[in-house]
């Protein structure tokens, strides 16, 4: 008996060493000892500048709409990477490091830009080698409240942690390879500390850094705009049709919020872009074109019935992330508004809710128009800017960590 327990000992420990790294990094560790010592810090501050004690990233201040249940639901972290303050910080490294690109010219942020809320001012952003992306930059703020938690325009990436590592391969945005990538952050002292300080071990792992830039852009939430205090100060009322004037709200803002938010004049904006949250978690058709040279989802899945869908980005700070849509072809909000108004095209995926029909069971509906004036087109525009949050876009604990 004694032999044949040591053989099943012998067993699973070759198992165990046998098991691929990524298998082994599923398993959860939380950090406790993240504050750094003297040494530690002397090491960092040659290159970074980072405090002693992380910033807070995972229990943020969040108001009470943001903590409801369909909040809850929204979010799309996963049970193996909760969101800690060092691997956040991890996270924000990485998210900064231009070493992440073949040629060290740029980085993440290089394309999701704090002052862009995380997105891109340019209708395609450049990558390493100077060519250009195929589609706009989409805003990184509110990811974690995307309840399907998948990603990219095309919802290719079956969650944040995949995503995070798509544009590090990508032959035009970054152009390295995953085993690429470990050995150049090998060679950073850094990211020795880090690493263990979030980890468990100096261990550099592609499964690693997914996790530690899932957790920076999930920390990403936007709850300080003035939309915001006006929930709060009008008791956190659900975000239906039915809500209330918002007592911070000038006229043009609630006549904005009229449309968007209630249906005046027969608008749907809500239903895509509800919730405190402004997001929405299915791909869709909003009528862009008949013919689409950009087949969105379809392209990925091969579907007919995908054709010219593309994820619902959340809306918050949507004022800053110009231009819009996923080929920018928009290069201001009254422009997207007059969209909606009037130039919705019957594309046969249409989504049900930019028709005339009451509900997704019927089979013919008239694309939807608002016939909004120019003063309630201005309104609407109003709203959006009332979703602007200076906050998160001027913190620091999510700017340019490097010296």
């Amino acid at each position: 008996m004694k032999v044949q327990h040591l053989c099943t000992v012998i067993l699973f420990m070759l198992f165990m060493l046998s098991c691929s790294e990524e298998e082994q990094d599923d398993v959860l560790y939380i950090p406790t000892n993240v504050n750094f010592t003297d040494s530690e810090l002397a090491l960092i501050e040659q290159t970074l500048d980072l405090p002693a004690s992380p910033y807070n990233y995972a229990n943020l201040p969040l108001p009470d709409h943001f903590k409801t249940d369909e909040a809850t639901e929204l979010d799309n972290t996963p049970a193996n990477n909760p969101i800690t303050d060092i691997g956040a910080t991890l996270g924000r490294v990485l998210f900064y490091d231009k070493n992440l690109s073949a040629n060290n010219t740029v980085s993440c942020a290089s394309c999701h830009q704090q002052s862009a809320a995380f997105a891109d001012n340019l209708k395609f952003s450049e990558g390493f080698n100077g060519a250009l992306t195929r589609r706009n930059s989409m805003g990184l703020i509110n990811s974690r409240y995307y309840e399907n938690g998948k990603f990219q325009w095309d919802e290719r990436a079956e969650t944040l942690e995949d995503q995070v590592l798509m544009p590090i391969q990508n032959h035009k945005e970054m152009g390295l390879q995953l085993a690429e990538l470990e050995a150049k952050l090998e060679q950073l002292d850094y990211y020795e500390i880090l690493f263990e300080k979030s980890f468990g071990s100096d261990e550099i792992s592609s499964d690693r850094i997914a996790k530690a830039l899932a957790q920076f852009i999930r920390s990403m939430v936007s709850f300080n705009s003035k939309f915001d205090e006006g929930l709060i100060a009008a008791g956190n009322p659900d975000v239906y049709e039915d809500m209330p004037d918002l007592p911070n709200f000038n006229e043009q803002e609630k006549l904005g919020m009229d449309i968007f938010l209630r249906g005046r004049n027969g608008a749907t904006c809500g239903y895509c872009h509800g919730g405190a949250q402004n997001v929405n978690d299915a791909a869709k058709n909003n009528g862009l074109d008949l013919n689409y040279a950009d087949k969105g989802k379809g392209e990925f899945t091969g579907n007919s019935s995908d054709f010219g869908l593309f994820k619902v980005p959340s809306l918050r700070n949507i004022a800053l992330t110009a231009p819009y849509m996923h080929d920018g072809r928009f290069e201001t909000l009254m422009e997207v508004v007059e969209h909606y108004n009037n130039n919705i095209q019957a594309h046969p995926n249409l989504n049900f809710r930019l028709t005339t029909l009451d509900d997704g069971d019927e089979e013919e509906g008239e694309v939807l128009k608002l016939y909004l004036s120019q003063e309630e087109k201005e309104a609407v525009v109003a709203f959006l800017h009332t979703l602007t949050d200076q906050t998160i876009i001027n913190d620091e604990k999510y700017s340019d960590p490097f010296k």
